[in-house]
């Protein structure tokens, strides 16, 4: 048997979800030895997610459910704006864990971007890439980025990797976000605004199939912008080259057009001074449960342990760099 430890218990993790976790050991005698360790909760813990149409919240949902039937975590899934929202909540003790685009989470631990001071986040796995998607009806006008300028266009919900993103991406193709009308829209409100002709595209930025998109395709016909490998050079000039030209599966959402984008990887991050225990045991369970998490959300098929350590220039959380030693014997 071993304890559940608490390493550098200090800061709002302390505060907050220390506290809340308590460590409080449960042990049960089992033929053969003693049961996994389970986390008595004083209070319930959160994954920070997105909106409730996109990947990260059917995937938070997914992990939390895994997390409570294997460690006995009183643990949900929280709607959020995205990723920087979700920096915030983990940096503040506010989520255990949190869901970010690798460029948002790099920006966060440098104290860059929308973040004024670096952030006490580390990663627990690099789980997949998201796909930059920029939306329009497939009778719109809008054939590339460039005719986006003086349009309706939502880049993102405030506080969101997407807007980040969007805005990136408009400026490498010469477009002054100030020329647009943004609303600021998250997913769900986004979809919704496209389908009422309130707006003439929306910026998105997930796993594949993003499921409110899947629905949106099913509801009108859509097309996907492409974003042309100049484009994505340019961004990543000044971003740490954490971008990669990509192209849509055909097919997906019922397109037959190839259309190419730009993707980011994407990382499941928690506070340094979340426990080592805690994270062990929370990518074992991640690794554990991913056929079953795949049957509901086929991005954590993607999931892969070799790859999953590569979060630059995020720093591995102790916990989850144990995990994966222990898994290389």
């Amino acid at each position: 048997m071993r304890r559940g430890s608490v390493r550098g218990l200090r800061g709002p993790f302390r505060r907050r979800a220390v506290a809340a976790v308590a460590l409080a050991l449960t042990v049960m005698a089992a033929l053969g030895g003693c049961s996994p360790q389970t986390y008595a909760v004083e209070e319930p813990l959160q994954i920070a997610g997105g909106g409730t149409t996109g990947v990260y919240y059917a995937y938070g949902g997914q992990l939390a459910d895994a997390l409570h039937r294997e460690l006995g975590i009183d643990i949900s899934v929280a709607e959020t704006h995205g990723s920087v929202d979700n920096l915030l909540r983990v940096a503040s003790g506010e989520a255990l864990l949190g869901f970010a685009q690798g460029d948002t989470a790099a920006d966060a631990v440098n104290g860059a971007g929308a973040f004024e001071e670096p952030l006490p986040v580390e990663a627990v796995a690099r789980v997949y890439d998201e796909y930059v998607h920029v939306v329009v009806p497939a009778e719109s006008e809008v054939d590339r980025i460039g005719d986006l300028a003086g349009r309706r266009v939502s880049l993102g919900a405030p506080n969101s990797g997407v807007q980040v993103i969007a805005t990136r991406v408009l400026g490498a193709t010469g477009v002054d976000p100030e020329t647009i009308e943004n609303p600021a829209l998250g997913p769900d409100a986004s979809i919704e605004a496209l389908q009422r002709g309130e707006i003439d595209a929306f910026f998105w930025v997930g796993g594949l199939p993003t499921p409110g998109i899947e629905r949106l395709a099913k509801a009108m016909p859509i097309r996907l912008l492409s974003i042309e490998a100049a484009a994505v050079e340019r961004v990543n000039s000044g971003h740490a080259g954490v971008y990669r030209l990509a192209e849509f599966p055909i097919g997906i959402y019922g397109i037959e057009t190839p259309t190419v984008t730009m993707t980011v990887p994407n990382y499941l991050v928690t506070a340094e001074d979340a426990p080592d225990d805690l994270i062990h045991d929370t990518v074992r369970v991640l690794f554990d449960s991913r056929n079953t998490i795949a049957g509901k959300v086929a991005t954590a098929e993607i999931l892969d342990r070799r790859q999953a350590i590569f979060t630059s220039p995020v720093e591995l959380h102790p916990g989850a760099a144990r995990y994966y030693i222990e898994a290389r014997r």
